[in-house]
């Protein structure tokens, strides 16, 4: 038989798993209503185009993996793919051979890499997992650019696509699908 002190324990220990458990799923509610849905278009979840700040994002300067600073205006000239990805993110890892291949493939469209993560995290992930377009390195307050750019939760991976001027065409948040980026860049960028 159970004793008065174990049953009382059980009932305390079972409510505040209970209670714990409802307090997850309010937060879990709470926050999913502002997430926009993965892989979709922040478009139509964005602010106005004016009041995000492409401007400010195109005016940065990132390090590369070698710590040589480059500036984001220095990719333009030509359509530019920026994934904003990092090592410790599954999805952005999984993406990044896709991402190779497509880059690899359109040769006519720059494509970048923004790691919301250390130098040294990137270099030992290249080590290991070939990518032959620029990677930067923006550090973990690179989420504050991902948001200037309409990624209001701040979520990766995270794709912007922008043409040969700098003007912001359209954005991807969550990991991409092959054939929809695919057919996104030819939508966009063929003529």
């Amino acid at each position: 038989m159970i004793s008065v002190m174990n049953r009382r324990t059980l009932i305390l220990g079972a409510t505040g798993l209970g209670a714990i458990g409802l307090t997850g799923w309010l937060a879990y509610r709470e926050t999913s209503k502002s997430a926009p849905p993965a892989n979709r278009s922040l478009k139509s979840s964005a602010p106005n185009k004016t009041e995000l700040d492409v401007a400010g994002f195109l005016a940065t300067i990132l390090p590369d993996l070698q710590g040589k600073d480059q500036p984001i205006k220095s990719f333009l000239g030509k359509p530019l793919v920026v994934n904003f990805w990092a090592t410790w993110c599954a999805p952005c890892v999984q993406e990044m051979p896709i991402l190779e291949e497509i880059s690899k493939s359109r040769t006519d469209i720059q494509f970048i890499g923004i790691g919301i993560d250390t130098a040294d995290n990137m270099r030992q992930f290249v080590a290991k997992v070939q990518v032959n377009y620029p990677l930067l390195v923006a550090g973990h307050s690179g989420i504050s650019l991902v948001r200037a750019l309409g990624n209001t939760s701040g979520g990766l991976p995270f794709t912007v696509m922008f043409d040969a001027n700098g003007t912001m065409i359209d954005t991807i948040l969550g990991q991409i699908d092959s054939a929809d980026l695919t057919r996104k860049i030819n939508d966009l960028f063929t003529k």
